[in-house]
């Protein structure tokens, strides 16, 4: 019995025990690497590991790519090669500013007074090209016939672009008031004053407020309305005279009338104070129909 616990405690016994606990570590290390997803790809450090060390950086056919660092390259390449260019914003005009006045006219000519009128709003740079007076002579052009090409405006074009749109505006609302057969419109509409005055297209002459009115009376006392259309309009605007000529159709198949209107400017409005309406002769031949309107 003593011989066997002396051989079981001794030196060599120690030293064969501990070689055998490191084999069995490193085995059990081998297996765990096996088995675990985390391989090396022989430089000692994991994929995932360094993934997460630059999250900057792809793969491509192989090839591994810092993109910020490629990005940062190209930057600097371009600020030695490309000299240093300003560029107003903020204020949208800078880009009109820099094309010809005859493209920018150009450009203007597609717009309608209301789209001047808000571009001219935006800012003052804007505002200065949008309240360029060749641009509302052209756009006044291509709104109204004139009567006298050789018209100078003596307050600018865009002011009287403003008033002959008023004076068309008022001209228009006159046969609103005949549409509508509105006597209290229409005795708002004419001038309170003595020399006013109304010829129908029956040759009835009616002078004065009073008779001018009473003879609308008895137009709209008929039992048929009456719908004219108006074509070939042309307006000249003075500083408080204005006048308009056009031809209007009651019946498109019959013949059309000639009719002036004449505008006088009081207290901020236009107020009508002559009208002339006479049958267009045709061939040498005035049409039989009388029309008292």
């Amino acid at each position: 019995m003593e011989i066997i616990t002396s051989s079981f405690f001794s030196p060599h016994f120690f030293i064969a025990a501990i070689f055998t606990l490191l084999a069995l570590l490193l085995s059990l290390r081998t297996v765990r690497s096996t088995k675990s997803p985390k391989s090396t790809d022989g430089t000692g450090v994991a994929p995932s590991a360094k993934k997460k060390a630059c999250n900057c950086s792809c793969s491509c056919n192989g090839v591994v790519e810092n993109h910020r660092e490629s990005a940062e390259s190209e930057m600097l390449e371009i600020d030695r090669s490309t000299p240093a260019v300003v560029v107003e914003c903020g204020s949208g005009a800078s880009m009109m500013e820099q094309l010809a006045p005859e493209i920018t006219m150009h450009a203007l000519s597609y717009l309608d007074y209301l789209s001047l009128c808000r571009l001219s709003m935006t800012n003052s740079l804007m505002r200065k090209v949008a309240n360029d007076d060749n641009a509302w002579k052209a756009l006044y052009h291509k709104d109204f016939t004139l009567e006298q090409d050789s018209v100078t405006p003596l307050h600018g074009w865009k002011a009287y672009y403003a008033a002959t749109r008023a004076v068309v505006n008022v001209n228009a609302a006159f046969f609103n008031i005949i549409r509508e057969r509105s006597l209290p419109a229409m005795s708002h509409f004419w001038l309170n004053a003595d020399y006013v005055k109304c010829i129908h297209a029956s040759g009835e002459l009616f002078s004065g407020y009073n008779s001018v009115i009473q003879s609308w009376q008895l137009a709209f006392n008929w039992e048929q309305g009456v719908d004219f259309q108006v074509q070939d309009v042309k307006a000249r605007v003075l500083t408080d005279m204005a006048w308009v000529t056009m031809k209007t159709y009651l019946d498109i198949d019959a013949g059309p009338f000639n009719m002036t209107n004449v505008f006088e400017f009081h207290n901020g409005r236009w107020y009508m104070v002559h009208h002339h309406s006479s049958v267009m002769l045709i061939d040498g031949e005035v049409d039989q129909q009388v029309v008292h309107a």
